[in-house]
């Protein structure tokens, strides 16, 4: 008995060990937005929200706003932006809950407030029509508001974009959030982080510390992961070919062909329901062509967009 005793100590012990290791507190927010912000004129209150965005370029330029994915901020745009800025007027978002902009206070991550939310921008900054870049889920909310403003939205770059069913998101239903992924509230540790962004990565090389750190910071940002989480319980995918089929903005579908996180086989059905895209793939990129090769990915997306 008295051995069973210490066993069950040493174990209870060990757990503590193991739990003190793997805790991952929130990071402050005034420490994180000193690193991460690029000034206090990068925040605006819009829609009941304390949003995070940039604004660079001419002012009288076409505008074009860029949408980040899942789990990702605006900074996974800066060499976009850098390359756009001379001849647009170039605008990046940290959707709520992501980044450096503050979460919804009604927890809602539905696609209809992220509508919302968009809408309630370009009205803010009195833009009567921009063109839409976006990223994973970035790239679902900007052609279902493409869909649903039509006169608003110029030209539309989908970057690997998300919206068809897949194993887990089923049309009409809201996935089950498995209850270990609930327990990143409260560990995230960095090497975990980095093998889950290795898979957006056709070449690990191209995954540097510097992203892993950005990312690993910025998930810790006060009410974040509650609201990653909520964001993906809130999805509810309505079948996109009726959707897409109203989309009057020219569009530009952009995917790496190695990519393991959204199909590229999906390229095909948005060019069979979009009345007017075209693709660009790159063979030896993954699912974020934007940080694996900016250079390389900007080229054809600044075409479509300056029309060079």
């Amino acid at each position: 008995m008295k051995f069973a005793l210490i066993v069950a100590l040493i174990l209870l012990l060990l757990m503590a060990a193991l739990a003190a290791w793997l805790w991952t507190p929130d990071r402050p927010r005034d420490e994180l937005e000193a690193r991460y912000a690029a000034g206090k004129d990068d925040f605006l209150d819009v829609a009941g929200i304390r949003l995070h965005v940039r604004d660079r370029g001419p002012r009288e330029a076409p505008a074009v706003l860029l949408l980040h994915g899942f789990g990702s901020s605006l900074h996974t745009w800066e060499p976009f932006s850098d390359a756009l800025a001379a001849d647009l007027r170039v605008i990046s978002v940290d959707l709520p809950g992501a980044g450096l902009s503050a979460a919804d206070p009604d927890a809602d991550y539905s696609d209809a407030r992220s509508l919302e939310i968009l809408l309630a921008l370009l009205d803010h900054w009195q833009l009567a029509r921009v063109s839409l870049v976006g990223n994973s889920l970035g790239g679902r909310i900007a052609w279902r508001f493409a869909a649903a403003h039509p006169d608003r939205v110029e030209r539309l770059v989908l970057i690997a974009p998300d919206g068809f069913a897949s194993p887990g998101f089923e049309y009409g239903k809201a996935p089950d959030v498995p209850a270990l992924l609930r327990l990143l509230r409260f560990a995230l540790p960095k090497s975990v982080l980095r093998m889950n962004l290795l898979a957006a990565y056709a070449d690990p090389e191209r995954l540097t510390d510097a992203h892993v750190r950005r990312y690993h910071d910025l998930l810790l940002a006060p009410g974040n992961r509650d609201a990653m989480l909520e964001r993906m319980a809130q999805v509810v995918l309505e079948r996109p070919e009726p959707l897409l089929a109203s989309i009057k903005a020219p569009t530009l579908l952009v995917w790496g062909e190695r990519d393991a996180m959204i199909p590229f086989s999906n390229a095909q059905d948005y060019l069979s329901a979009l009345p007017d895209a075209r693709l660009v793939s790159f063979p030896e990129l993954g699912h974020v062509p934007h940080e694996e090769a900016p250079a390389r990915a900007v080229e054809p997306v600044r075409a479509f967009l300056v029309g060079d």
